[in-house]
């Protein structure tokens, strides 16, 4: 089990080097204007409208109400035996895909607290403030990872956040990414923690097959100021979505990091988990 697990890690590795260079095209084109953090991590609250580089709700996308694949192009086909039917599979998809504190590079450590609460959601309530949420009926299992590197050099602390949402069907995990792609314009500012706010927000979606996106089946980019105190860093937020699993790396800049760093990280943090999707659940076509 220590060889396969080995042999798994270098697969996804190698296919993470190679997708975020086609992700960093998508993300390097845009310039960045107390307790758990709720978010920003995939959001449960879907609408039905699919994303558009506008903001504006568009038809819904042709797309299989099952949780097998959608009836447009796709980077990837899950093997249907391997799809999470429960709960339980679910957590295991979420516990095997979302990124450890070391999977983002040395000298990472776990934020406190490390992750969210089991068994809840990111949701962005009405009054524009991240909170955690009770799993709804769309949503098989959902988890943040918080992590950090302390700051060092003149350099601040770099706040990271991987989480792994499974949604029961491609529907549901595609209306996500249509909801993350209107809260920017909903909420302009939104509230992360009590000390932790971001702002200036601005949003786009890329497709798969479009502006460089070669390895999910839909993404959406979030840039903005990241806020503590009355300091204000860079800060961006990179959904991508396969099949009916979704993926999400939010980075809060810190003093002495230029943005094209944050964008390699984001990136290479974004692909690495969609490259373990693919290995859990089947690989390319």
């Amino acid at each position: 089990m220590v060889d396969n697990a080995r042999r798994r890690r270098t697969t996804w590795s190698v296919r993470a080097a190679a997708s975020a260079a086609g992700a960093a095209l998508l993300v390097g084109g845009c310039g960045a204007g107390g307790g758990e953090a709720a978010g920003p991590s995939p959001s449960a609250s879907g609408r039905s409208a699919t994303p558009s580089t506008s903001g504006s709700p568009s038809p819904p996308a042709s797309t299989e109400a099952s949780g097998g694949a959608t009836a447009k192009a796709t980077p990837f086909k899950a093997d249907p035996a391997k799809l999470p039917r429960t709960g339980r599979q679910a957590e295991a998809l979420v516990q095997a895909v979302a990124l450890q504190p070391q999977d983002w590079g040395s000298g990472f450590r776990a934020q406190r607290p490390s992750a969210s609460t089991p068994g809840t959601v990111a949701v962005l309530d009405a009054e524009c403030r991240w909170q955690r949420r009770p799993l709804p009926s769309s949503v098989l299992a959902s988890s943040s990872r918080y992590s950090e590197l302390p700051g060092t050099g003149g350099e601040g602390t770099l706040k990271v956040t991987a989480a792994v949402t499974v949604h029961t069907t491609v529907r549901a995990a595609d209306e996500q990414l249509a909801t993350t792609l209107e809260e920017a314009l909903r909420c302009r500012e939104q509230q992360v923690r009590t000390d932790e706010r971001i702002s200036g927000l601005a949003s786009v979606a890329t497709p798969y097959g479009q502006g460089g996106n070669t390895y999910a089946d839909d993404s959406v980019l979030e840039i903005g100021s990241y806020l503590t105190g009355n300091t204000p860093q860079s800060y961006r937020w990179n959904v991508a979505r396969l099949g009916s699993v979704t993926v999400a790396v939010s980075v809060m800049g810190a003093q002495g990091y230029r943005d094209d760093e944050l964008t390699k990280r984001a990136s290479y943090a974004l692909t690495t988990m969609l490259s373990r999707i693919e290995s859990e659940l089947g690989g390319k076509n």
